[in-house]
């Protein structure tokens, strides 16, 4: 089969594409620069066709869907940046796929949103998620929709930067909700769910939670991190009002003067609220997932430094 990926040079999409290729797919990727490293390792390494072009500009589409026989749409952002917003990439950005899909006669449409997400959700990050699977379900492709937890492996920038502060700092600052679960999930499964399902004729139309065999919270995470790397540390419930403060702060010194996303965000803070769980099982028995328990999905790239 001959797909289509954006999002290809991200966390996610990385994994994608290396499954894709050991599954004999022929690849082509979406980037908006075709000179940078990781588009020259994915053409180099799995034989990927880079196309230029971006999902806010609709007429860089043009050409971009031609020959392809299935699409896998993973471009999101967890923050914002200058015009990158959750509005324009995660809602107007899936619109314009979805109309170069269409336009060119694509069968399959794989698309990325994330657990969470749901009508009159509290967030923006989830609200524009939303808005993006309602243009996917009625698009009239034949569709899939994966809703993953927490993605982690060894490229991602949740267990390893809870990791990093571990091995230089005495205390651990812990933010929203103390009682708020999560179910982290391997970015190996998030990929063969993508892959698998391109040739799996019972997962059309319908939409999966990916998520990991255990509802933990924040502080359980982070225990299971320190179990891995065998430290000890003080762990401190940053209170709302203050988290609050840090949030805005860090999102005018990063988005306004610097031009970066922001580590820590109001929208952040409300998803970091609520519960983050889900029911793995249709997902996992139809697509063969056997996920491990946190502690030891994280131990086998997190490297014990005494």
């Amino acid at each position: 089969m001959k797909v289509l990926v954006t999002g290809a040079t991200g966390f996610v999409g990385r994994e994608v594409v290396a499954q894709l290729h050991e599954a004999g797919h022929a690849i082509r990727i979406l980037v908006r620069n075709c000179a940078s490293p990781r588009v020259q390792e994915a053409a180099s390494r799995y034989g990927a066709e880079a196309h230029p072009g971006d999902v806010l500009e609709a007429a860089s589409l043009n050409g971009a869907l031609s020959g392809m026989d299935a699409v896998v749409h993973l471009v999101g952002i967890i923050a914002e940046v200058g015009d990158s917003t959750f509005e324009s990439v995660h809602a107007r950005g899936t619109e314009n796929m979805v109309a170069a899909a269409r336009q060119a006669g694509i069968r399959r449409f794989l698309h990325m949103s994330a657990l969470g997400t749901r009508a009159n959700a509290a967030s923006r990050y989830h609200q524009t998620k939303w808005a993006a699977e309602e243009l996917v379900r009625h698009s009239g492709l034949n569709f899939t929709i994966f809703r993953p937890s927490l993605i982690y492996g060894p490229q991602d920038q949740f267990i390893n930067l809870f990791a990093r502060l571990i091995r230089f700092s005495p205390v651990l600052s812990l933010m929203g909700s103390p009682r708020a679960r999560f179910q982290p999930v391997p970015v190996e499964a998030v990929a063969s769910a993508f892959v698998r399902s391109l040739g799996e004729s019972k997962s059309a139309g319908q939409t999966y939670d990916l998520c990991g065999p255990e509802a933990l919270t924040l502080s359980e995470i982070v225990d299971r991190i320190l179990d891995v790397l065998q430290r000890r540390r003080v762990k401190l419930q940053v209170p709302p009002s203050l988290a609050r403060c840090q949030a805005v702060l860090l999102e005018f010194l990063f988005r306004r003067l610097l031009r970066r996303a922001s580590p820590l965000s109001h929208d952040q803070l409300i998803m970091l609220q609520e519960d983050n769980v889900g029911n793995p099982q249709p997902a996992n028995e139809l697509f063969g997932l056997k996920l491990l328990p946190l502690r030891e999905g994280i131990a086998k790239y997190l490297r014990c430094e005494k």
